[in-house]
């Protein structure tokens, strides 16, 4: 900047975990952010942002719980006690630790326990992979905390095509947005939503709670968590009772059609509409509606994959498209796994062939009790926790903390912000946020890629994901030309700069400020499934019926396992207006106790009066929460949102601590919302 107090305004991208990822307009003042805003790069967002974003960033860049300096523990595990060191001492600390467990137990004692904290290519996995596979240490699958689940049964179905491009839903007669609560979690589809209203379509939203968006449906089913399978499956039924079932379409694209149709024909919409606790009525509406509009939208979020049942419920629900002929057209079909559109290059970025043969994969949510499994092939020992804060996010809180908190384990940390699970680190390794470094940008909800450059120096000694990943690299005596790669070569290396779609511009010189759009693969032609993409399954077809999921999981076709517990009200945890899972949860705004939504017959129940404080509890453990008395949620149904952090609980527990280790039907995934509880008065 001139000179260098004179505020500017410079292009970025928001690298939070949410579909939209959003253009954003970064306003710099004596190297300082001082507010964002929305920007037009992204023709998807057109300047809108979520409020979090544009209040709570700035303070999230700059304010008191910032990491600016590395870090040595000096005090007990968790109770938060550091002294600052140098860069070379905490790289000496790391390397000393890591070369430890690897003498005593091997390199797969080694665990990267890292998550999505941000969705850039380069912070998000690039160097950090590269150096975790030459040391041989265990590999993460990630996907079952959040996105494998629902990942695993589109894929089983349709391979890696890609789904509906969301904003071709303006043109559709019919959306129906399931377990999709788009307020708070995809904002910029409200606006293809207002569209096709606007045009005469109708809306209707399947969650347990009326959420914002139901308030303008033309039918809101209230179901009962965890039996999205059940109601797909009578739809699916219904279809076939009104004769709506496009055999034509049926023959040409599926195989399993039969086989999917006679489990769903056990369930009778009376039998349904029992199960899910709903009127049997709407169940008859929705295929109707279904069935008569075209284009007909459905739009999955990340809720009904958190269950036991939540890989059948998503097979289940995208048969449906299928049975009823409703891809092939724009705007029709499922809004799902539309960033397959990108042509990523992730093994060239990753490096996965610099790891040993054979190297172990744990699932994410297996690392906590392995900690504490001295008697495993090989221990845990040593964590390295980056992009993630598993206290606030993991179930079963107090099993976490037990687990981070095993004297032996040797914990590195690397934040932007001193949260609960930092505390509990040896050596603190200061992360910049994606203000503070150039990243790549692709969406696991829309179809375009952007670039954005470091808007503001690093913020104290803060350095990039990759430059602390490269350092080391060369600490570890790492010397393959890989881990010396630049930031603009790991863009290179992270999509195909080859593909059409890029109009022969390298990844790392993508425009700032705008957005590529990935077309089909012909660089040309719109995203219609089944027109111009097409499933990239084994038969070539939408397997309804699939033989690697028989292999796999034991389900070849969707199936519903009924959850039992003594338990009497079940625990949902969705997406907050405050936070970005756990992200933005040390700002002001997240302070204070937490609501607690209950239906009003379950606090007459109880005795428990709007605005009072509730303890809610099970085996597991025990948070206090605010009651807001409100038939917004049905009854047996209580409702909070997730990534509170510790500070917001007189009991130091939130409500991750109340939340089963239980494992989906598919990716083994988290069942967040198998979680049953009883609430009473604190």
């Amino acid at each position: 900047m001139p000179d260098g107090h004179a505020p500017v305004t410079r292009d970025s991208v928001c690298p939070l975990d949410c579909p939209d990822t959003c253009s954003l307009s970064v306003t710099v003042e004596d190297d300082r952010v001082v507010a964002v805003r929305g920007s037009e790069g992204n023709p998807l967002t057109e300047s809108v942002i979520c409020n979090k974003v544009a209040r709570y960033y700035p303070d999230f860049v700059h304010g008191e719980t910032r990491l600016r300096h590395p870090l040595l523990r000096v005090g007990a595990r968790g109770e938060g006690r550091f002294e600052r060191i140098t860069w070379d001492e905490a790289l000496d600390r790391v390397h000393a630790g890591i070369s430890a467990a690897v003498a005593r137990f091997g390199a797969e004692s080694v665990v990267p326990f890292n998550y999505a904290g941000p969705h850039g290519m380069l912070a998000g996995g690039s160097m950090d992979l590269r150096f975790f596979h030459k040391l041989g240490a265990s590999k993460l699958d990630r996907g079952p905390m959040c996105g494998g689940v629902k990942s695993e049964a589109y894929v089983s179905v349709y391979g890696n095509m890609p789904g509906t491009p969301p904003e071709q839903g303006a043109d559709a007669e019919l959306i129906v947005v399931w377990s999709n609560n788009v307020t708070v979690s995809n904002l910029h589809f409200i606006r293809t939503i207002n569209r096709a209203k606007a045009k005469g379509a109708k809306l209707v939203v399947i969650d347990p709670k009326r959420v914002k968006v139901a308030e303008r449906a033309d039918l809101h089913m209230a179901i009962r968590p965890g039996t999205d399978a059940v109601l797909a499956l009578a739809l699916a039924a219904e279809l076939e009772r009104i004769d709506a079932i496009d055999h034509g379409f049926v023959e040409r694209w599926s195989v399993g059609a039969d086989d999917l149709l006679a489990e769903a024909r056990t369930w009778t919409v009376d039998r349904a509409a029992a199960e899910c606790g709903i009127d049997p009525q709407t169940i008859r509406t929705l295929a109707r509606w279904y069935a008569d509009a075209s284009p007909a939208l459905i739009a999955i979020g990340n809720g009904l994959e958190r269950n036991q049942n939540g890989g059948n419920g998503v097979r289940a629900i995208l048969a449906l498209p299928v049975l009823a002929g409703k891809w092939g057209v724009a705007g029709g079909g499922a809004v799902a796994k539309v960033g397959a559109a990108v042509p990523k290059t992730i093994a060239k970025l990753q490096r996965p062939d610099l790891a040993p043969e054979g190297t172990r994969t744990l699932n994410i949510m297996d690392v906590p009790p392995m900690i504490l499994n001295p008697g495993s092939a090989t221990p845990i020992g040593a964590l390295f926790v980056y992009n993630h804060n598993p206290i606030a996010t993991h179930p079963d809180q107090r099993l976490v903390r037990r687990a981070m908190a095993r004297p032996d384990l040797f914990v590195v940390g690397c934040e932007v912000q001193m949260t609960d699970s930092m505390a509990y680190a040896d050596v603190i390794l200061p992360a910049c946020t994606h203000f503070e470094h150039d990243d790549l940008f692709p969406a696991y909800g829309q179809t375009y890629v952007q670039r954005a450059k470091a808007v503001i120096p690093p913020v104290g000694e803060a350095l990039p994901n990759t430059e602390i990943f490269r350092r080391l690299a060369k600490r570890f005596g790492f010397d393959d030309p890989c881990f010396t790669a630049t930031d603009a070569q790991l863009m290179d290396d992270a999509i195909d700069g080859q593909d059409p779609r890029l109009g022969g511009i390298a990844p790392s010189e993508l425009p700032l400020g705008g957005a590529r759009n990935m077309t089909a693969p012909d660089g040309m032609s719109p995203i219609v499934p089944f027109s111009t993409v097409f499933p990239a399954t084994p038969s070539g077809k939408a397997e309804l019926a699939s033989e690697l999921m028989a292999t796999k999981r034991g389900f070849r076709i969707p199936v519903y396992r009924k959850l039992e517990s003594r338990w009497p009200l079940a625990l949902i945890t969705p997406s907050s207006s405050d936070r970005t899972n756990a992200t933005f949860g040390g700002h002001e705004a997240s302070s204070g106790m937490p609501p607690l939504e209950i239906h009003p017959d379950d606090a007459a129940n109880r005795g428990i009066a709007d605005g009072s404080e509730v303890r809610v509890f099970n085996d597991l453990g025990e948070t206090w929460l605010r009651a807001v008395v409100t038939d917004a949620v049905r009854p047996g149904v209580v409702y909070s949102p997730k990534g509170t952090w510790a500070r917001t609980s007189a009991t130091g527990e939130t409500v991750n601590a109340l939340m089963v280790s239980a494992k989906a039907d598919l990716c083994e995934g988290a069942c967040y919302n198998d979680t049953r509880v009883e609430v009473s008065v604190a």
